[in-house]
């Protein structure tokens, strides 16, 4: 274990180094990163393993990865700053600032809306393809043409995809920049939402475990009949959760995905840049205290109409839920956004925790992956 896990941390954190060697002594983790900070100092900033399992090119220090979901919170923060800055309301219209937004039943839409999965928008009408992903004015133009698949307001479900355009698009009006540019000046220079080729090319290559691990074997709290429904969702090509996620179709290992900046799912980073973010948001220096406290705020909490399980949200922050199932310890106080296939982003204001995770081989916790959430209790344990 001792040859596989690179990187430092306090003696005080050592079980955190303790249960990230285990998870690659065990085959759970092919490379990975790990970082966390508390109040406001590095505890833990470990990595390991292969960045490629093809080539066998190893995890180093500064090795980047796709982090998928774990992207949203970058983005919402964005928006967030944007509208402190401009003095910007969320819960006004979308179309004060949108105008064309406002058609198909759509003029009662708030940026709050947008933030919370509230829009009825959680996935295109038609085919995207990754080159067309790759423009956000055109992503939401088509996103501003359609009509939602649920009253806005009325229930919440997780646009997977769509979530990054269409928050973005506030971002790009106000500021006349991506996300991506936006997010680099402003948040994190190593948080790269459209990275240029040359990082593109040092991120880790993502691999998948053998089919037997990946059957959903270890449901945890979530009831039996929500795991069946959940699974029978994801068989069907038409289901809503399905065409939330599957559209466009690419591959995050492809340079075209990974440069095209998508806003909800394309975040290149390390461990230590997301967890310096986490940091830099508990700490007021990217937020003003006051708009972060109401923005981690719960607003929605229930059965999700896209994935069928519990989710909580507050503006673009996940809580914890049946879809970011926490140790008790971090549960009341934790926020941030877990991304597909095992990452983490977390933070806590109450404990001044900071914490990433990022690994290149994807896991479903319901598949009994539980190495992000093993990570996050050894962190509390200890503090």
């Amino acid at each position: 274990m001792s040859e596989t896990v690179n990187g430092w941390v306090d003696p005080a954190f050592r079980a955190v180094r303790e249960v990230f060697a285990a998870d690659f002594a065990d085959g759970r983790d092919l490379g990975a990163s790990v970082a966390v900070f508390v109040n406001g100092r590095a505890v833990v900033d470990l990595w390991g393993g292969v960045a490629d399992e093809r080539t066998g090119r190893v995890w180093e220090r500064d090795t980047p990865a796709v982090t998928f979901s774990c992207t949203k919170a970058v983005t919402a923060t964005a928006a967030l700053r944007v509208a402190a800055e401009s003095g910007s309301d969320w819960d006004e219209p979308v179309t004060s600032w949108w105008p064309e937004f406002g058609v198909a039943d759509k003029d009662s839409i708030t940026l709050a809306d947008l933030l919370t999965h509230r829009a009825g928008l959680p996935a295109f009408d038609r085919p995207v393809s990754a080159a067309e992903a790759a423009d956000p004015a055109a992503m939401a133009a088509r996103l501003a043409a359609q009509r939602p698949v649920w009253e806005p307001g009325s229930e919440h479900g997780y646009h997977g995809l769509t979530f990054g355009w269409l928050v973005g698009e506030f971002v790009r009006r106000r500021t006349g920049s991506t996300v991506g540019d936006y997010t680099r000046r402003h948040l994190g220079a190593d948080l790269w939402i459209g990275p240029p080729p040359d990082i593109a090319e040092r991120t880790a290559r993502l691999a998948s475990p053998p089919p037997d691990q990946q059957a959903w074997t270890d449901p945890g709290p979530i009831a039996p009949e929500t795991v069946a429904a959940m699974a029978r969702a994801f068989r069907d090509p038409d289901s809503l959760v399905l065409r939330a996620t599957t559209n466009p179709v690419a591959s995050y290992n492809k340079s075209e995905v990974l440069t095209g900046g998508w806003p909800a799912t394309g975040l290149v980073t390390t461990a230590r840049a997301l967890a310096r973010f986490y940091r830099d948001l508990v700490d007021g220096t990217l937020l003003p205290p006051t708009v972060l406290a109401e923005a981690t705020r719960e607003r929605v909490r229930g059965r999700d109409a896209v994935l069928l399980l519990e989710s909580a949200f507050a503006l673009g922050y996940m809580l914890p839920c049946e879809n970011l199932i926490l140790p008790a310890p971090a549960r009341s106080t934790a926020f941030g956004h877990p991304g597909a296939g095992g990452s983490i982003g977390l933070g806590d204001r109450e404990n001044r925790v900071a914490l990433a995770f990022t690994p290149n081989l994807r896991r479903d916790w319901l598949a009994g992956d539980r190495r992000a959430h093993d990570l996050v209790a050894a962190t509390y344990a200890a503090l």
